[in-house]
């Protein structure tokens, strides 16, 4: 990785098989990053592996990302198969209900934007701009909280992670609804730009 970067060690990881698992130990100067918030520090304990894949980050000079995939195979033995002459598997989209696809439009503007550190609006805010789209229908922010809870819990049963309070732990913050926008905006393909025309009647 980074063979023609100077801030990247040239042995920066190892992987070794201990006890039955594959494990990763740092070797290099850089953090090695698993996840948005697992870096592997040189000073750190080897961290286990689990099957499937796993994707090394290393930044390295001038803000250079080097990537690298590893697969650690199951149990099953079984390798990767080559995707050559399949077809692409479309993105994933979330089943939502009228309601809630609306509620979550409105919620998460800023998402489906693209816009740098996006922030859902607060219930309040999302509330007040569903009563000038639908000024018939009662919307409060209590309406909203419930709308999103119905939508929380049924993703994170379909195995979405970091929607309940048990996984984030306190303080919560906005912390699940933020989690729930990127799912649906950033990772999948729920929440797209066209849906803001929902949002057209806002002055």
């Amino acid at each position: 990785m980074g063979e023609d970067d100077l801030r990247v060690s040239r042995q920066h990881g190892v992987v070794v098989h201990r006890q039955g698992r594959w494990w990763l130990i740092n070797t290099g100067r850089s953090p090695i990053q698993l996840s948005d918030t697992l870096r592997i520090h040189p000073d750190d304990d080897p961290v286990p592996l689990a099957s499937g894949y796993t994707t090394l980050l290393i930044t390295g000079s001038a803000d250079r990302k080097h990537l690298l995939e590893l697969h650690v195979t199951g149990t099953d033995g079984k390798h990767p198969t080559s995707a050559l002459g399949f077809r692409t598997t479309p993105p994933r989209i979330w089943p939502l209900t009228a309601e809630q696809r609306l509620v979550l439009v409105v919620l998460g503007q800023q998402y489906i934007l693209r816009a740098p550190n996006p922030q859902p609006l607060t219930r309040q805010q999302a509330a007040d701009q569903l009563k000038e789209l639908r000024p018939g229908e009662n919307w409060k922010a209590k309406r909203v909280e419930r709308v999103v809870s119905r939508v929380r819990h049924a993703l994170s049963k379909r195995g979405v992670p970091d929607l309940t309070r048990a996984e984030v732990g306190e303080p919560v913050g906005n912390s699940l609804n933020h989690n729930l926008l990127t799912e649906l905006a950033i990772t999948t393909e729920t929440l797209k730009r066209a849906d803001l025309a929902l949002l057209d009647d806002i002055e």
